[in-house]
């Protein structure tokens, strides 16, 4: 006798969902990490001495011996790239983080506490973040000096107030969830509150807004060089390179070209990444 066996009870093969990019988000993710690469170990690679004039022919184009040619003083642009890589990436990347982590933490405790604090708070950093950006960083570098940390804290300090308004106003919505009305009614304290029920839910925009603010430290930063006021000679970032061979541009020399290509191709990768961010969740069979 044959026994007929059912598929009603055949359970359905387990899906796992996933998350994937789309040519330009992979594009824009190589790029930044060629980048951040080139910032760790290029000072290590350069062929030449960044500093060394090795070529008496200024503003020298393109040869097998300087694949950028040279600039007005006669030296090596590709290893003065490599060696700036690591101050735009690395300035900009210090600044950010700070920006960002000191503007969440405020957003998130102001959410939560309210009240006079959220006000007062709110209202101070919304009269700061009234002065332009380029303005107050002419300002206090023109006031302090030109160094390292107080470029790193000083973009910082411009970009904070905008990652509070985001981060507030992503935390005010998930504060009033029923979640967190429970775990406020269970006596949570405010550390919990943010730490285990506010913060995973704003950290995938909150990590989209800080790639847009890496971006525009980078301008930032580069203006200030380009002005004279960011990374001092002999070192140089890329906005200080752009504002060195400027003078070779009439001359169509490749040493002003490169180094605003390499703020291009940074900066639009960042956005390419960060505007084709995984939004929607692919099932895909085990």
């Amino acid at each position: 006798m044959m026994i007929e066996r059912s598929n009603a009870f055949v359970i359905p093969t387990p899906k796992r969902l996933g998350y994937s990019f789309n040519w330009a988000g992979r594009v824009g993710l190589a790029v930044i990490l060629f980048w951040a690469v080139v910032a760790i170990v290029g000072p290590w690679i350069a062929p030449h001495p960044p500093g060394e004039i090795v070529d008496w022919d200024y503003f020298g184009p393109v040869t097998a011996d300087f694949w950028m040619g040279t600039d007005y003083l006669g030296r090596d642009i590709f290893s003065r790239i490599l060696m700036g890589a690591r101050y735009t990436v690395g300035i900009a990347l210090a600044s950010v983080v700070l920006a960002c982590a000191g503007g969440v933490i405020l957003g998130m405790v102001a959410a939560v506490i309210g009240g006079w604090f959220d006000m007062i708070l709110s209202r101070l950093l919304d009269a700061f973040n009234g002065i332009p950006s380029l303005l107050f960083g002419l300002v206090v570098v023109a006031a302090v000096g030109s160094s390292i940390p107080v470029l790193i804290l000083t973009l910082a300090a411009i970009y904070l107030p905008g990652s509070y308004r985001f981060a507030r106003a992503l935390a005010v919505n998930v504060n009033a969830t029923d979640y967190v009305t429970v775990a406020r009614a269970r006596g949570e304290s405010t550390p919990y509150l943010i730490t285990r029920e506010i913060f995973p839910n704003i950290l995938g925009p909150v990590l989209a807004d800080l790639g847009l603010r890496f971006v525009f430290i980078v301008l930032v930063l580069s203006g200030l060089s380009f002005l004279g006021l960011g990374v001092q000679p002999p070192n140089a970032d890329w906005g200080a390179l752009v504002r060195e061979n400027i003078e070779g541009l009439s001359l169509g020399a490749p040493a002003v070209i490169f180094p605003s290509i390499a703020i291009a191709t940074l900066t639009i990768s960042v956005n390419m990444f960060i505007d084709n961010l995984p939004t929607k969740i692919r099932d895909r069979s085990e």
